[in-house]
């Protein structure tokens, strides 16, 4: 059939039966039945596949007004983007810009498969080019991961902005973003550094896919430096809390402290998770007594003090943790003092934690509440490492543990385990004779 070209291409217009030479009968298995009225010229022009339908190669049955039929067979749910395409292809020109021919993903998504099946070169380039400029909805984004493969290689532009990058990007931005989730940024920009830290962690966590980021030495030792510096922050917040400042600057250096903190336990579930924990919990160690003693003597409301003591309890928690069970291996003297600082300090907070506390503004009861998995984590750790000490000290503390009447933490796996092997050590040890020194070993 050869196209009727007695008008102009700007006079047709779509679905104007009077002008038509053509009928495209639209139909799915569910029977509907649409008879659409174009032009040839128009359908052979921007589609091959119409091109093909309409020439002498192919069969075609005349209806009405010697008007030629074309049958489409299409699926409900494509049904609407097959009108939409047939319009667009009296709209799409050299003139006509994507976003006057797409308005939405959807649509977009939808026509193009159509356009693609009907081979329509320029609907498919405006809507690959619409597709790769607009911004997706996760749902969006799944639904152009399912469709967009199937178009071939003329779709790819849309998948540029999934495609994996090369890794030594990877390790720049995971650098730069760790180096800004340990600074301390203007207070307007709390949310903007809390989402680092938690796309860092997401970057190093296997879960249903690999890590994105395998740290080698080099991240590895430009973490430790950013840890390091966030710890001289921390000093130089113990040194001036330790000081009586001016009333003006009270709350700005509480709130620094707690925010120090609160890094400091964020940093040390990265440092596990890269395994290079080492040097955090010795510099922790080293600096216990002094934050023992400057918390201790903090001049603040009730609720302040326990939101502080919570704060350094949960980075406590995760030393004490990496100590008790064989993570870091520190001398005895070190475990030792360790435990005779740490369990009075979090024998005392509990009580403040599990009892309510009211802030000063009057803004009615609130509570600072720790994990119960952190407590029950604190409390055996404390178990492994007083089990891991000399007897004699092993002694000393659970005496003091007994005298406070058993209160939290909960030695008694300690006290019974010590029982046993103070009682079965000279058999145990294979010694003759002599008698139970006052450290009840032979």
């Amino acid at each position: 059939m050869e196209p009727r070209d007695n008008q102009a291409e700007a006079s047709y217009t779509f679905g104007d039966r009077s002008s038509s030479d053509i009928v495209v009968r639209l139909r799915n298995e569910e029977g509907r039945d649409d008879w659409i009225y174009c032009h040839s010229k128009i359908l052979s022009e921007k589609s091959q596949y119409f091109a093909d339908r309409l020439s002498d190669k192919w069969p075609t049955c005349k209806i009405l007004d010697s008007r030629y039929c074309v049958e489409v067979i299409c699926q409900e749910s494509d049904y609407d983007h097959h009108i939409n395409l047939l319009r667009l292809l009296y709209l799409v020109s050299d003139d006509v810009h994507e976003d006057n021919l797409c308005h939405n993903v959807k649509s977009a998504l939808g026509i193009l498969s159509v356009a693609k099946e009907l081979s329509c070169p320029q609907i498919v380039t405006a809507c690959v080019n619409y597709l790769e400029a607009v911004p997706w909805e996760e749902g969006e984004e799944e639904e152009i991961l399912r469709t967009v493969p199937r178009i071939g290689s003329e779709a790819e532009p849309i998948l540029a902005r999934l495609q994996p990058v090369d890794q030594s990007a990877v390790t720049e931005i995971f650098v730069s973003a760790f180096r800004f989730a340990t600074s301390s940024p203007p207070l307007p920009l709390g949310d903007v550094k809390s989402s680092a830290q938690e796309q860092i962690e997401y970057m190093i966590t296997e879960d249903d896919d690999a890590p994105l980021l395998i740290a080698d030495e080099e991240v590895k030792l430009e973490v430790k430096e950013c840890v390091k510096s966030l710890f001289g922050r921390f000093f130089q917040c113990l040194e001036e809390t330790s000081f009586k400042p001016v009333e003006s600057e009270v709350i700005n250096k509480k709130w620094s402290f707690r925010m120090v903190l609160s890094d400091l336990s964020w940093a040390f579930q990265i440092l596990t998770k890269m395994e290079v924990v080492r040097d955090f919990v010795i510099t922790w160690v080293d600096i216990s007594a002094k934050l023992v003693k400057v918390v201790e003597q903090l001049e603040t409301t009730v609720a302040e003090t326990v939101e502080i003591r919570v704060k350094v309890i949960e980075v406590t928690a995760k030393v004490i943790e990496a100590i008790g069970y064989g993570t870091v291996i520190l001398p005895t003297a070190k475990r030792l003092e360790m435990v005779k600082l740490w369990l009075p300090f979090v024998r005392n907070t509990k009580p403040l934690v599990d009892s309510p506390v009211t802030e000063d503004e009057g803004n009615g009861t609130v509570r600072y509440k720790i994990d119960g998995e952190i407590w029950q984590a604190l409390e055996s750790s404390f178990v492994s490492i007083i089990l891991a000490l000399p007897s004699a000290d092993q002694a000393e503390i659970l005496t003091e543990w007994l005298g406070k009447n058993g209160l939290y933490p909960d030695l008694t796996e300690a006290f019974e385990v010590w029982c046993y092997r103070s009682k079965v050590a000279k058999r145990r040890l294979g010694l003759l004779g002599g008698e139970e020194d006052e450290n009840g070993m032979s």
